[in-house]
């Protein structure tokens, strides 16, 4: 069930205005006119962005009023973001032993040029 979570999760992240529409729901809820305002695309393609990030549990909508209201769901990108957190600590540790073993190179030139 994950994996099928991560996909959708990345599927929706791949597309930059559907990341745009992320990071103005990060300020607060948002109708579909306040979220097509900056965009050179029309409401109902905005609608399908929406649809594609509230399928992968980016978002969730309801109405308030007359309007259909969107918020961001912090969920899915936790998850994104445990499963990069496993990466960024293989990297770490490679890291690490690049710089230990830069390091005992360097302390080797070193004794090297004193003798």
């Amino acid at each position: 069930m994950i994996q099928h979570t991560l996909d959708a999760t990345f599927a929706a992240l791949a597309d930059p205005t559907r990341r745009a529409i992320l990071a103005r729901l990060a300020l607060g809820e948002a109708s579909v006119s306040e979220l097509a305002r900056p965009f050179d695309i029309s409401q109902p393609a905005v609608s399908k962005h929406l649809k594609v990030l509230e399928k992968a549990g980016l978002i969730s909508r309801g109405r308030d009023a007359q309007r259909r209201i969107s918020r961001i769901e912090g969920g899915a990108l936790a998850e994104a973001s445990d499963w990069l957190e496993g990466y960024r600590k293989f990297w770490e540790s490679r890291y690490r032993r690049l710089d230990a073993l830069l390091d005992e190179m360097q302390s080797q030139t070193k004794k090297d040029d004193q003798t």
